[in-house]
């Protein structure tokens, strides 16, 4: 589909996005014998629109039928003052192997070449498809992670978290350190990320930092209630001892809720603990980078809203 037309979102194209989102990540699972992602019905998936255009406006990107003036694919991307982040892609099953997600990453990678940024995403496993896709465009995956799941008790979440003492709610004056901490951890930066999950207009935002005896920042985790991602993350720690902290905190936020979080699979003490806590796997994801890349020093942990690694 050469004459397929590449262009950027326009709020009018809000709920049929929405629409392709719901329908090709619920056929990809259900096709492989999976439980569809989303339930509810598209309005849910409105979220992705909603928040990326809140955080970078224009930073959508559509692919369009000529004929039928038809979405056939979308995809999100969040420049960064480190990097570009490729958020969540998708095709209409009826113009799969089309080329249309080679057209809409095509268009993302060669924006961040001029910047002179590096691209990283957050990618399945489990998706062959998108895996050749990335990895034909010459992304590495550099890491891997554990999806897990948690159900959440109505009465919360009764565990024992050494450090939890440390753990409070993240204010404003909490985001340069915050930046620092990722920097030094990842390499990466994204205050606008940290200042919108604390300001938190949608309404299903938290935030909680840990800072030590002496008043320095240890870690940070954030967590989205929202039906179409309840997550938690992103998040990054010096320790795996000091995001089991965080994490307590922010899963005991999620009460009667059954939250999904991606845990790096080489942090075996975090992966131990989350087993002890009743966790279970849903999937595995790596993280990718077409460009440079800092070997994670400490604890990483993405999410899906924004993406990022």
């Amino acid at each position: 589909m050469d004459e397929m037309v590449i262009r950027t979102m326009e709020a009018a194209d809000r709920q049929e996005v929405a629409e392709l989102i719901y329908l090709s990540t619920n056929y990809w699972y259900q096709t492989h014998g999976r439980a569809p992602i989303f339930t509810g019905g598209p309005a849910v998936t409105e979220v992705y629109f909603d928040v990326y255009e809140a955080l970078d406006p224009g930073c959508g990107i559509v692919a369009v039928h000529p004929q039928s003036s038809r979405v056939i694919g979308s995809c999100f991307y969040h420049p960064r003052p480190t990097h570009v982040s490729l958020g969540i892609m998708n095709v209409h099953p009826n113009r799969a192997g089309s080329g249309v997600a080679r057209r809409l990453l095509d268009h993302i990678v060669e924006f961040a070449r001029r910047e002179g940024k590096p691209v990283r995403l957050v990618s399945s496993a489990m998706n062959l498809d998108s895996f050749s896709l990335y990895t034909r465009a010459g992304f590495v995956p550099q890491c891997a992670y554990q999806d897990m799941f948690l159900k959440v008790p109505k009465k919360g979440l009764n565990v024992a978290a050494p450090g939890a003492e440390h753990v409070r709610e993240a204010t404003m004056d909490d985001v340069a350190a915050m930046a620092e901490l990722e920097m030094a951890v990842a390499g990466i930066r994204r205050e606008k990320d940290h200042r919108h999950f604390i300001e938190n207009r949608e309404g299903f935002w938290h935030m909680s930092v840990y800072r030590s005896g002496k008043g320095r920042l240890e870690g940070f985790c954030a967590s989205s209630a929202h039906p179409g991602c309840n997550m938690i993350g992103p998040g990054a720690a010096r320790t795996a001892e000091q995001m089991a902290a965080l994490l307590a905190a922010e899963l005991d936020r999620h009460r009667g809720r059954q939250p999904v979080l991606l845990v790096p699979v080489d942090c075996q003490p975090l992966v131990r603990t989350m087993y002890s806590w009743g966790a279970r796997n849903c999937e595995l994801h790596f993280g990718q980078a077409l460009g440079r890349w800092q070997a994670v020093r400490g604890v990483l942990m993405p999410t899906f809203l924004p993406e990022t690694c």
